[in-house]
């Protein structure tokens, strides 16, 4: 490699770190993010959940550590060494064991700095320094600028930051592509099944802007109910009626072993609803084959150890996965199936993820550090139910955007395994940037990054 590529210490590179401001502002309805650990994930900074403060607050928490475009935000604790990126325009507060990682571009290219933070070196560095503690392992601030990394010569760097952020920008617009469609798909069920939009116009006399062959599969008018006023013609379901719910399976530490069968666990859910592919288990223990998942299966989770109860009760739709031949649901999940046709399941998954069924599922859990839901809880909901031409329509009409989410989230997991593989070839030199299209090429990928 030369001379070109130094060993150098993080403070001899130019690398700054700024330091958060110890205390906790309080919360508000609205404002600026105060961005705290739950939300560095995956060297991105997830606004998801993230809590927010007063202009006020934000001013004063910001004249310490004011986070700019291409820093790195590093988590000191619960996760240490774990890192995002700032990326332009987005403007928050640092939360409490977070610190800012600064390059002055002598010796790093800012928008190289994220990718150097995410090496092995970086992690070799991170069990060298890190501090065990009893209930949570820690950096200290001190010990940080003495990491030592290997500094590739500053066009190295830049063709760096190049391939590797052109492949990451693609999985987030993919990202925000899929929450764009999932937002589609939930915007017309809640406008055709929770608000009765169209039946409402018809009863008011206004057009309801849907073509004809759709207009007339919509009431006129309402009728009274248990659940109150209802469109005409439907009917008050409970979901027991209309699905059955398998629980997973129970296991040990012992089961959890290298496998092509994989636990979907309460790991594999979002906060709020939706699944992650990153909480797979891999497991060598028994099953019974209805505990066996199938892509596009809707799941649920039991149990919770969030404390705002952000995972139980809520759904997610099981992605395809190529790492695995076998999934399985684990103890603490459900595996919700329709009994009949006509139901199905991205109608049940946006039923499940509507607030009137988060609410419901919530008065039937109990406990205090670990929350559990209710047997009788998911059964007893009530619903509306449209007609069975409605219901055909609906999975007709989303079908297509369900299968574009499908085809952006196997592309991103592509690109991401892409990544992850050039990232520690490029850091150390054993690929370089002029041969590195032979390498995408090999993958299908090269026009990604041109």
């Amino acid at each position: 490699m030369g001379d070109e590529w130094r060993m150098l210490s993080l403070q001899d590179a130019g690398v700054s770190l700024i330091d958060c401001d110890h205390r906790t502002p309080p919360a508000s309805k609205q404002g600026y993010p105060y961005v705290a650990i739950p939300q560095i994930k995956n060297g991105q900074i997830n606004l998801k959940d993230v809590r927010y403060i007063s202009q006020e607050h934000f001013i004063d928490w910001t004249r310490k550590a004011t986070p700019k475009p291409f820093d790195v935000v590093l988590s000191r604790r619960c996760n240490p060494g774990e890192t995002a990126y700032v990326p332009p325009g987005l403007n928050f507060a640092l939360g409490q064991n977070l610190v800012l990682l600064r390059a002055d571009g002598r010796y790093v290219f800012p928008q190289f700095l994220r990718w150097l933070v995410r090496g092995p070196d970086w992690w070799e560095q991170i069990g060298t320094f890190i501090n065990v503690g009893a209930v949570f392992d820690s950096l200290k601030c001190a010990d940080i600028p003495q990491f030592q990394l290997l500094i590739p010569p500053l066009p190295e760097q830049r063709a760096i930051a190049h391939v590797l952020g052109t492949l990451d920008d693609k999985i987030e617009l993919n990202r925000r592509t899929n929450e764009t469609l999932e937002a589609m798909a939930r915007a017309l069920f809640k406008s055709w099944f929770v608000d009765f939009e169209p039946v409402r116009a018809k009863a008011e006399g206004r057009e309801t802007g849907l073509p004809i062959e759709i207009d007339e599969l919509f009431p006129d008018s309402f009728e009274e109910s248990e659940l109150g006023v209802v469109p005409k013609g439907w009917k008050i379901t409970e979901l027991g009626d209309v699905v059955d719910i398998v629980k997973g399976t129970s296991y040990s530490s012992d089961d959890l072993q290298p496998s092509s069968t994989a636990l979907v666990t309460l790991k594999s859910f979002e906060r709020g609803g939706g699944y992650r592919t990153d909480g797979l288990k891999e497991y060598i223990g028994k099953f019974k084959p209805e505990q066996k998942i199938s892509p596009g299966d809707v799941v649920i989770s039991f149990t919770d150890v969030t404390q705002a109860a952000e995972v139980i009760g809520r759904p997610a739709i099981v992605s395809p996965t190529y790492e695995y031949t076998t999934l399985v649901a684990s103890l603490d999940v459900g595996i919700v199936k329709v009994k009949s046709p006509e139901f199905s399941k991205i109608f049940l998954y946006n039923l499940l993820s509507t607030q009137q069924f988060n609410d419901h599922v919530l008065s039937y859990v109990n406990g205090t550090t670990v929350l559990h839901l209710d047997k009788k809880g998911i059964p007893s909901y009530q619903f509306v139910c449209p007609p069975e031409e409605l219901l055909s329509l609906y999975s007709t009409s989303t079908q297509s955007i369900y299968k574009k989410i499908v085809r952006c989230d196997i592309d991103s997991r592509t690109l991401a395994s892409i990544r992850d593989a050039l990232l520690p070839k490029l850091l150390s030199g054993e690929v370089r940037i002029p041969g590195v299209e032979g390498f995408l090429r090999e993958r299908g990928v090269l026009d990604e990054i041109k």
